[in-house]
């Protein structure tokens, strides 16, 4: 794993030598593939994980079997924050989209790193509410927003993380199944189907396989309101 690598995550990416140094020798790296489980709903932690190639996806399952994505995430974004300062069972189940590399590194050292940084610290901080910002949005958006106008800002925020320019649209490999998509916006596979083949016929949108190209952003976002 080199600097500019881990330079990716936003919370590392004012560092400068010395310090992406020192902290990358205090990481693991690990791999998985594609569907394993790195830690279930539940378990103890008390790592922080760096994204550094592929997806995953952060889930939580209810009490009659429902299941539900909190987020998809891929290079350069992190998870698992939240045991560094409350160290206890984790809040969702995290699971291979693809096959990944990520980077991990404990509680002890953090706090061990993080003394002398104040900056870090700061930055800590400042993703820590970034998280809860976005958490604010969710249950905003399921409460005051349609399916239609969810999946149109899912896609869109899928889009700006995963999206690919071309001649012909913005190329979104998501990597999830209809399944998944529909559990990340809360709502049923057929709604989602729905307002899908809905984007499709106003040509704002192509469907492809775990995919999709999306020919005009403006009115998605516009629906996406």
């Amino acid at each position: 794993m080199e600097n500019d690598v881990l330079r990716q995550a936003p919370l590392f990416s004012a560092l400068d030598d010395e310090a992406a140094t020192a902290l990358r020798a205090s990481m693991t790296e690990g791999r998985m593939r594609r569907s394993e489980v790195l830690f279930h709903e539940g378990d103890t932690g008390d790592k922080l994980y760096v994204m550094l190639e592929g997806k995953v996806k952060l889930g939580r399952t209810s009490a009659d079997g429902r299941e539900n994505l909190l987020a998809i995430l891929g290079p350069g974004q992190m998870f698992g924050e939240l045991s560094l300062f409350d160290p206890g069972p984790r809040s969702a189940t995290v699971t291979a989209v693809t096959d990944i590399t990520f980077a991990s590194l404990s509680h002890e050292d953090l706090l061990r790193w993080l003394e002398g940084r104040p900056v870090v610290a700061r930055g800590l901080l400042t993703q820590l509410a970034g998280r809860l910002r976005k958490a604010n949005d969710v249950v905003a958006d399921l409460v005051f927003s349609d399916v239609p106008g969810r999946v149109a800002k899912a896609l869109l925020d899928l889009a700006d993380r995963f999206g690919r320019t071309a001649d012909d649209g913005v190329h979104v490999h998501h990597d999830l199944t209809q399944e998944e998509l529909a559990q990340l916006v809360g709502a049923s596979r057929e709604t989602v189907n729905k307002a899908l083949a809905d984007f499709a016929s106003r040509g704002w949108l192509r469907l492809e396989p775990r995919s999709v190209v999306i020919m005009d952003v403006e009115r998605l976002a516009r629906r996406a309101r």
